[in-house]
């Protein structure tokens, strides 16, 4: 089972890069990328400051579904072994997010002591309240598997509004705080069950913005016939289709990932074959890790630029003595001529640019004329780490690594 990990010349290898492309990311985000985010109050509108272990964190996987689809079955299969706080039946069980990390004992970790670990890449869940983290916990365990990987289980969604109330916290911006962050974002289905509750569907399209990171697993496949898998298969593609916004689909891999003897032996060698894929993937995170973090710096850092110019952009425009409110309200209003005027003057793509609606949101409440003009100096240094000091990173990475990953 063990035989899709790297083998150890190759995971020290890729642990060397990995550790000299973490202390650079880390580097400059604080020399060059924070000074700019904080004058022009980045973490206000989009996502608050990164911290040392988002760079030095293990990759991670997001395990979402709907109950009872095997997601805490499927990490047991992955690791070979119970993990503590494991619960597992025909009904919901896990009713909280588990993050199963590597320890040399086995440990459990309540989510208010989780969060002020600085090791960890948790620090910020802190945002969300005592009512999610009363609902979060880290299971450690000594794990070869969670060496290089750490495994996200989700609470098992539901259908109804009633338990959207019921939860206490905001599901589908942890979700998104998760799918930003993490490596690989599996959506479990089961075979039998392919319909999309209203909740599920907000959960998905919460990880917009990361739709390469996805995988499917239509789990549970030898409990059907051959003939009733290739319906099921096209019925979940239709599905996905109506709720997964992108031109490319998504890959599925079909399989039953549990312990337990099959009963259709007819696709045993298919079921091998894709179980085998899904490993390889898996297998491939923590030595193109480095490469992700790398592309999520420069596009942070893209992000980072065009807020600053649009922020200089109201800013300069504000009148001087009246008409501040009449001004303000103008430029929200007409925020996506704003954009098209700004891409021309300074060369940038219209795609680097936010969501104008998120925009117009955040910005009526604010006065404009609290805001900063850009600094060259700090400008130019960011300048600088997109176009010399990143790339500069992505060449110590060797070839290979580049090649399997994927963003």
């Amino acid at each position: 089972m063990l035989e899709w990990l790297d083998s150890k010349e190759n995971a020290a290898k890729a642990s060397q890069v990995y550790d000299s492309v973490t202390a650079g990311l880390q580097g400059f985000y604080r020399t060059k990328l924070l000074p700019i985010e904080k004058e022009h109050l980045f973490h206000q509108f989009y996502s608050p400051e990164l911290t040392d272990a988002d760079f030095a964190s293990a990759p991670m996987i997001l395990l979402m579904g709907q109950y009872s689809t095997g997601k805490t079955t499927f990490i047991r299969h992955l690791l070979q072994r119970d993990f503590p706080g494991m619960r597992i039946g025909p009904e919901p069980t896990t009713d909280r997010f588990v993050c199963v990390l590597h320890g040399e004992s086995e440990s459990t970790i309540p989510g208010n002591a989780l969060v002020v670990d600085h090791e960890l890449p948790f620090t910020q869940l802190s945002h969300f309240g005592n009512s999610f983290l009363s609902r979060l916990e880290a299971s450690r365990l000594p794990s070869q598997v969670l060496e290089g990987l750490t495994l996200i289980d989700t609470p098992g969604v539901l259908s109804g509004e009633k338990q959207r109330i019921k939860r206490g916290y905001e599901f589908e911006a942890v979700v998104k705080w998760f799918a930003d962050r993490v490596d690989m974002i599996i959506l479990l289905f089961d075979v039998s069950k392919l319909d999309i509750s209203d909740e599920f569907r907000r959960v998905i399209q919460a990880t917009k913005g990361n739709d390469h990171k996805i995988s499917i697993l239509l789990n549970k496949a030898d409990n059907v016939t051959t003939q009733q898998l290739m319906r099921v298969y096209g019925a979940l593609m239709w599905s996905l289709g109506k709720v997964l916004d992108t031109p490319e689909v998504a890959r599925v891999y079909v399989g039953s990932f549990w312990d337990q003897p099959l009963k259709n032996e007819k696709l045993r060698e298919l079921f091998e074959q894709e179980e085998k894929d899904l490993y390889t993937r898996i297998a491939q995170l923590p030595r193109s890790a480095s490469l992700r973090k790398v592309n999520d710096l420069i596009k942070r850092a893209r992000l980072a630029k065009v807020h600053a110019l649009l922020l200089d952009y109201f800013y300069q425009r504000m009148p001087t003595f009246f008409g501040h409110a009449k001004e303000q309200e103008r430029m929200i209003q007409d925020l996506q001529n704003i954009y098209k005027e700004i891409s021309v003057q300074k060369g940038i793509p219209l795609g680097d640019f936010p969501d104008p609606r998120m925009m117009q949101q955040i910005l009526t409440p604010m006065d404009f004329s609290s805001f900063k003009p850009v600094d060259p100096a700090k400008l130019e240094a960011l300048e600088t780490l997109l176009t010399v000091d990143l790339p500069k990173l992505v060449q110590m990475i060797p070839e290979d690594q580049a090649d399997e990953a994927s963003f």
